[in-house]
């Protein structure tokens, strides 16, 4: 439960927190010298490109970046300091004002160089998204670029001035974006050294590409703003680089609107028809029904070659397996269902779900496809050994790839890929398949060597996966899962879910708050290229409503993996509406702008708040992650051992990025805050703050509404359905009528639920479809009443109608 009061202060600037100290604490990194092996092979012709060693941008444009003198600026501020003469700076062009790319020249060609750019200047604070495995990211926070993680994907730092000085007085704080990016044929990473020195790493992957000159491998931008900027960096990179898409640009699946049922952990590889139509009808039997269903793991034909093994690498061994037909396995061939075509028709008219996803691996199954198998022969597969970067071994190895590097891939002839997707996905889409969920994407930078090099072969596999989708299924119906690497990111064109975090693990009770803080923090980046997939989770387990309260404001998919009749309505009725849809908030769910820089896992001191903004509301989740959990890589062997912390922090209207975009004009910036699970009502200024206290493992959600005036007696806010976490998202529309006997508020919202609102005065009377109904009204503005299901309509639409007389 949270303890909420009101704080009135005067307005702040946002991100006003002391600077934290490092969050990580990483083992030795390898590879931060430049002395390399060089391999003969071609250069590519982006080694042929020139690039200024200094730039010095044009009159009136002072605020993009400057190499000059071994300094470079950022925003009229030193970001990096004694950068060597090697290192080059170039303007992005006319099409993206103050960005541009960091290179750096070497003396030999290579297919890995690692350059320093610099020590970095003192005042500037970080978050750094690294890959801590090869599959996934996690966030950094520190000062200095010594403690900055190999393999960071982005770098997003912030300058503040000192107080009295000219720039304080106009706001402050600069924050400058550091992101690496493909630069031909190579794929870059940041990294710092103990000498605070701040490196960045090209590479190919595969020894015949070589090149001794990086050109545009890490885009620098700055602005006042961290999600502007990152929003309009990525729309500029995406632009210049031709090989991904902004979010904006894509087609979104509307499966992504229904909750949904995975059968991964309620069953793992032993899914079976009988289970699946058990775990449908428990959940609709609930009042909950899927709409959308993942058949994970489980389903395909696969072989396990390795016999002889030592019972050591037996565990090894399941990553291995291979596939060796499209079709399904023998589990969806027999007495329960015929087919898996039959198994999809009853799921669909026997239990409403709207969407069928199944789950395959990038390249088939874990360890690809057997090469000797008759159905795999026409596509040319080939055994090869993985090998890895050295940044993907410098944080946390991963069992799957230690199994892959010993027993080895079978990868289909890039040349070959898309016959084998289209022949793959036109069986399941011509047996009512709608969908597919494409896991172990990031296997394929290991495996570069001999397809001229990571970049190349991820984006030739990525693009004709695109395309079979496209050709195959009705919508871009495609779920993209362990593909954290640049290299799968930065080839998306059209995919339009990503997963946003290692997996949600339920027998790991220390991973439940860095789950949270993962898939928000990551979220920055994936953001603006993905609708960010925040992974499912369980209803009936001990961090239940934690997780379920923030997949309400992820801005993604609500779906649960629970057992067959293993459930907890009382969590799941927050998130999902009778008919099976739920109320998805408009962007992807973030950090707020004074969380960006703190670790609200480990300092012991800070609240994680994540917004979001609806249609005519924003919301904000605070969640206490402190004390049970800790970032430490690699993990220690000693067993972590919980403890209860209360933490108290502030929240304000001003959290919620944007709310001026859904206030319209004439706002005054007054708000009604209203606070799920004390039931609480306030009313405070955009630059007003509440006092939040919470302990650990526990959350609170306010839906922050603009209050605005409607006639001159007239002062509302809509709240929507406060039953439940994301009240906000219940509104369609609302518009007002006024003559001089009354004022009518009229609103549209989704139900059925408890309809809630700030009003500054008691209406006459509400209706909802034209009928009166009884309401409540309360001394602090809360006018409440219910939405009862729909009659003989399937429409879940209410019109509500709030009445006032004039006085």
């Amino acid at each position: 439960m949270a303890l909420t009061r009101l704080i009135v202060t005067a307005p702040r600037p946002p991100c006003a927190l002391r600077l934290p100290f490092p969050s990580y604490y990483m083992i030795p990194r390898c590879c931060r010298h430049r002395g390399r092996r060089h391999f003969r092979g071609a250069m590519p012709a982006a080694s042929q490109r020139l690039s200024a060693v200094a730039f010095t941008p044009p009159p009136g444009e002072q605020g993009m970046a400057q190499l000059e003198h071994g300094s470079l600026l950022v925003g009229g501020r030193e970001l990096l300091a004694r950068a060597p003469p090697n290192v080059t700076l170039r303007h992005a062009g006319v099409a993206a004002p103050g960005g541009a790319f960091l290179g750096a020249t070497a003396a030999a060609p290579s297919s890995r160089h690692v350059f320093s750019v610099g020590t970095m200047a003192s005042g500037w604070r970080w978050l750094a998204l690294f890959r801590f495995k090869i599959w996934w990211m996690v966030p950094a926070t520190g000062a200095g670029a010594a403690a900055v993680p190999a393999e960071t994907q982005m770098l997003l730092l912030e300058s503040k001035s000192e107080t009295g000085s000219a720039a304080a007085a106009e706001g402050g704080a600069v924050y400058a974006l550091m992101l690496p990016v493909p630069d031909g044929g190579f794929r870059a990473s940041l990294q710092g050294s103990p000498e605070n020195e701040l490196h960045f790493c090209i590479e190919s992957g595969d020894p015949g590409v070589q090149t001794m000159e990086a050109v545009d491998a890490v885009f620098i931008s700055s602005g006042d703003n961290p999600f502007k900027l990152m929003k309009e960096s990525i729309k500029i990179v995406s632009k210049i680089k031709g090989t991904f898409s902004h979010i904006e640009d894509k087609e979104i699946p509307s499966n992504l609107d229904w909750f949904g049922w995975c059968t991964w952990d309620a069953f793992y590889k032993d899914v079976n028809p009988r289970g699946i139509e058990e775990g449908l009808q428990s959940l609709r039997e609930g009042g909950v029904p899927p709409g959308f269903l993942i058949i994970d793991d489980g389903w395909q034909e696969t072989v396990d070659e390795i016999k002889e093994v030592d019972e050591t690498l037996r565990e090894q061994t399941v990553f291995a397996q291979r596939l060796t037909d499209l079709k399904e396995n023998h589990k969806f061939r027999g007495e329960t269902c015929k087919n898996l075509e039959d198994l999809v028709k009853k799921i669909k008219e026997k239990h409403g779900v709207k969407y069928v996803y199944m789950w395959h691996a990038l390249l088939g199954y874990w360890g690809g496809v057997l090469a000797t198998s008759d159905a795999m022969k026409k596509y040319n597969p080939k055994l090869v050994y993985p090998v890895q970067s050295p940044g993907n071994v410098a944080n946390l190895r991963d069992i799957a790839m230690d199994s892959l590097e010993k027993f080895g891939v079978g990868i289909i002839d890039p040349d070959k890929i898309y016959e084998f997707y289209n022949d793959q996905h036109s069986y399941l889409s011509s047996v009512g398949v709608d969908g597919v969920k494409v896991d172990v994407q990031n296997v394929l930078e290991t495996l570069g060597h001999g397809f001229g090099g990571r970049v190349a072969v991820t984006q030739k596999y990525q693009h004709a996966l695109e395309e079979s989708i496209s050709q195959n299924f009705k919508r871009n119906n495609i779920i993209c899962c362990m593909s954290h690497n640049s290299d799968c990111i930065f080839s998306a064109l059209k995919s339009a879910v990503a997963r946003a975090s290692e997996d949600f693990m339920p027998r790991e009770p220390t991973l439940q708050t860095l789950h949270i803080t993962s898939v928000a923090f990551n979220s920055i980046l994936l953001g603006e290229i993905f609708i960010p997939d925040w992974d499912m989770f369980h209803s009936k387990h001990e961090s239940a409503e934690f997780h379920g309260a923030a997949r309400a404001l992820s801005g993604g998919g609500v779906y649960v993996s629970d057992k067959p009749g293993v459930h907890d309505f009382s969590i799941l009725k927050k998130l999902v509406l009778p008919d099976g849809s739920i109320l998805r908030a408009r962007y992807a769910g973030r950090p707020t702008c004074d969380c960006l820089f703190t670790d609200p896992v480990m300092d012991g001191k800070s609240l994680l708040k994540i917004w979001n903004l609806n249609n005519f509301s924003g919301v904000i989740g605070v969640f206490n992650c402190q004390g049970a959990g800790q970032w430490v890589w690699p993990l220690k062997e000693t067993a972590y051992v919980p403890t209860n912390m209360n933490i108290t922090g502030q929240l304000s209207p001003s959290d919620v990025e944007s709310l001026e975009e859904v206030a319209g004009d004439n706002w005054n910036g007054e708000t009604a805050i209203y606070a799920f699970n004390s039931c609480s009502l306030s009313r405070i200024q955009k630059h007003q703050s509440l006092e939040v206290s919470l302990s650990t493992m526990t959350c609170e959600i306010y839906s922050i509404s603009p209050i605005k005036m409607f006639s001159e007696f007239v002062q509302f806010a809509p709240l929507g359905l406060i039953n439940m976490f994301n009240s906000g998202g219940a509104l369609e529309s609302i518009s007002s009528t006024a003559d001089s006997s009354a004022t009518t508020v009229h609103i549209r919202c989704r139900g059925p639920g408890r309809f809630g609102a700030y009003s500054a005065s008691r209406p006459e009377l509400c209706r909802v479809d034209e009928q009166e109904v009884e309401f409540s009204y309360t001394e602090d503005g809360l006018l409440a009443f219910d939405l009862l299901p729909p009659g003989s309509s399937q429409d879940n639409l209410r019109h509500v109608e709030i009445v006032y007389r004039a006085s």
